[in-house]
Formats: structure tokens, C-alpha cells, sequence
């Protein structure tokens, strides 16, 4: 049986991964760490790039070689570009929302203290 598998995503996810190590732990790592959000930055990237497909003949194969897909200095800066865009985006549109599915992160020297009672 013969498979469609989209190249594409496998570089998406990896260049996603990538950025999301330069940021900050708090927000951006933790919000892009619930699948729902992350799929919508892999979802927001794909619709903006062009799709590469290959046939597969075993579902399980893994090890198909992405590195040359988006080889061009600039189609990279394109990805990196659609992906820094998506995460403000998401970011700003579902703020409400990841603000009640992360927890937010408290600096001790600002933290109410309830040592006087």
C-alpha cells in the first residue's frame, strides 16, 4: 500500500522547534507547548508555503530526507519569517485563552507577601 506523506511538515515542525528554543520559556515555550496551539502555528506556517508530497511504499519508513527541500537561504528566511509572524499572531489572538492554560510564572522579589498576616 502506497502513502502520500507531506515533506513539508517534517521541516515546519523541526524549523518550529528551532525558533521556540529562542524564546522565552514563559510565555511562548509553555503556550506552543499545548498541542491545540502548536497545531494551529504548524497549520498557520503550511498554509503559506508551497506543499512537497512524496509515495511512500511502507507507512512505518521514517527516514526520508528533508535537509533538501528548502535548501534557498531565502525560502529558510521565508519559513523563519511565517513562523515568527504566526507565534505573535496566536499569541495576541488567543491570549484569553493561554492565559488560562498557562500558569503564570511569579518573580519572588515581586510576590505579595503574607508574612505580616
Amino acid at each position: 500500500m502506497k502513502t502520500i506523506v507531506n515533506l513539508a511538515l517534517s521541516v515546519v515542525v523541526r524549523e518550529i522547534e528551532d525558533t521556540l528554543e529562542t524564546y522565552p520559556y514563559h510565555p511562548y515555550q509553555q503556550a506552543f507547548s499545548i498541542p491545540e496551539v502548536r497545531q494551529r502555528l504548524i497549520s498557520y506556517v503550511l498554509s503559506r508555503i508551497p506543499g512537497h508530497y512524496a509515495v511512500i511504499d511502507d507507512p512505518e519508513e521514517t527516514a526520508i530526507d528533508t535537509a533538501c527541500l528548502y535548501t534557498c537561504t531565502e525560502e529558510k528566511l521565508h519559513i523563519e519569517s511565517l513562523i515568527q509572524h504566526g507565534i505573535e499572531r496566536i499569541l495576541q489572538e488567543d491570549s484569553d485563552w493561554i492565559e488560562h492554560h498557562i500558569p503564570q510564572t511569579v518573580t519572588p522579589g515581586c510576590a505579595a507577601s503574607n508574612w505580616f498576616g
